[in-house]
């Protein structure tokens, strides 16, 4: 049985982070800054409330007589109660025999073209193991972009008003900036695992790190770049984040309304109809908050059962990275322009270079992974750098008739005389654009 080391690097970082939190805030309050202090307790304790209600619902406690798990959630300590089970868990497997195991069938990676299907059998323990591993891959998924994410842009922001860092704010947001790293990682593990759930997934160690590295990246690059241009355009940010916010959050429900889809009611059978709008809800807010600091892996699908679509479309990660590097060169340059004198001392144009460099980096990152490193690589129908080369094939090809297009009405634009001398019209078109340039100047 499977060590549970995520089990232990969830509950790890949602402890570190919290006590952090509230020391830091103590900080705030003793300097006199109320609005640092409650603005740090707000991103730290709504995570915690958030996280306590995913794994009572994952466990389906609500429905259960668990008075005691009810009130250890209560007091913000069902993670550590979830961790302290797990390990019990995970100590008294194989010492009792269990009498009842399931039976699970799973596909093989295709070699040679060919892919086998294996029985596997699960006993109690470890199928308990795996709800805990789910519940806490999905925590910390809504810890680090509901809390962490926010939590470091604001520790951040305060750190280049105020031009220094202290030790335990620096301290705060290293803590931070690793849970939204770790947040993102098991957001790739999930959606791989939910995409390809009939095949066994291995994932490799070199694939782990190509992860880390490819959201480290994309993230550090993200957030100094909102608060770069958060501190000299304050308002603007406003708009800039709504317009992101709002338009990965009603994405979804656009194309649930335009397929004509009846409401799924197969999310939960104890929940009801309301009950489901806001499970939904929930899910396409974590889903807009994912999406503003980091692509998110999936896409999100109301009217699939899954609620996630399994294919594999390159063209809508192409359009992120190349509308959210547009973007954050924008920011960056409107952050040039209206620049204060906290900024006297920094090189700004190779601050520029630097952040554009490292979100080109996690995007180098990001196509190493999905082309030598994804654990499903052999079931796509094409790689990520076959698909960007066919979409700038086409791409090429649609500039290709405008081109000849403009050439024909620049000869129809020509005088009679002038047409007697060139030859006909079909030949026209054959003739390089050069050449034509070329008649005109002799025949003027």
């Amino acid at each position: 049985m499977k060590f549970p080391g995520s089990v232990l690097a969830s509950v790890f970082l949602f402890v570190a982070e919290t006590t952090t939190a509230l020391y830091l805030s103590s900080t705030y309050r003793s300097r006199g800054d109320g609005m640092w202090q409650a603005l740090t307790l707000l991103f730290s304790l709504l995570p915690c409330a958030l996280v306590q209600l995913t794994l009572l619902f994952v466990h389906r406690d609500f429905s259960r007589d668990r008075p005691l798990v009810l009130l250890l959630h209560l007091l913000q300590l069902g993670p550590l109660f979830r961790c302290f089970e797990v390990f019990c868990i995970y100590c008294q497997s194989g010492r009792i025999e269990e009498p009842y195991v399931s039976i699970t069938r799973k596909r093989q990676m295709p070699k040679n073209g060919l892919s086998e299907e294996i029985e596997k059998e699960v006993g109690q323990a470890e199928g308990k193991l795996f709800t805990h591993r789910s519940a806490f891959s999905r925590a910390s998924v809504i810890q680090a972009f509901l809390g962490s994410a926010p939590q470091l842009t604001l520790q951040l922001y305060i750190s280049t008003l105020q031009q220094h860092v202290t030790v335990s704010r620096g301290v705060f947001m290293g803590l931070s900036l690793l849970s939204i790293v770790y947040g993102a990682l098991r957001c790739n593990i999930l959606a791989i695992k939910i995409k390809y759930d009939e095949y066994e997934v291995k994932v490799k160690p070199l694939a782990y790190v190509c992860i880390f590295l490819w959201r480290s990246f994309e993230i550090a690059t993200r957030v100094i770049v909102l608060v770069l241009f958060t501190s000299v355009l304050k308002a603007w940010v406003v708009i800039d984040i709504l317009i992101n916010f709002l338009s990965f959050f009603f994405y979804p429900w656009i194309l649930f309304w335009c397929s004509g889809s009846p409401f799924p009611e197969n999310i939960e059978k104890a929940l009801s109809r309301v009950g489901t709008t806001i499970v939904l809800g929930f899910l396409t807010l974590l889903y807009a908050g994912i999406n503003m600091f980091c692509w998110s892996a999936v896409q999100l699908k109301i009217n699939s059962p899954d609620l996630i679509s399994k294919s594999q479309n390159w063209y809508r990660l192409l359009v992120y990275y190349m509308l959210r590097f547009i973007e954050n060169a924008f920011l960056l340059l409107l952050w040039y322009l209206y620049k204060t004198d906290i900024y006297m001392y920094v090189c700004a144009p190779l601050l520029i270079l630097q952040l554009l460099v490292g979100y080109c980096t996690a995007i180098l990152f990001m196509v190493v992974f999905y082309q030598f490193f994804h654990p499903c690589k052999k079931l796509f129908s094409s790689s990520v750098s076959e698909s960007v080369q066919k979409w700038f094939e086409c791409a090429c090809s649609d500039c290709r008739p405008q081109r000849s297009c403009e050439s024909a009405e620049k000869s129809d634009l020509r005088s009679p005389a002038d047409r007697e001398e060139t030859p006909s019209s079909s030949k026209i078109s054959s003739v390089p654009s050069q050449i034509l340039n070329a008649d005109e100047f002799s025949s003027a």
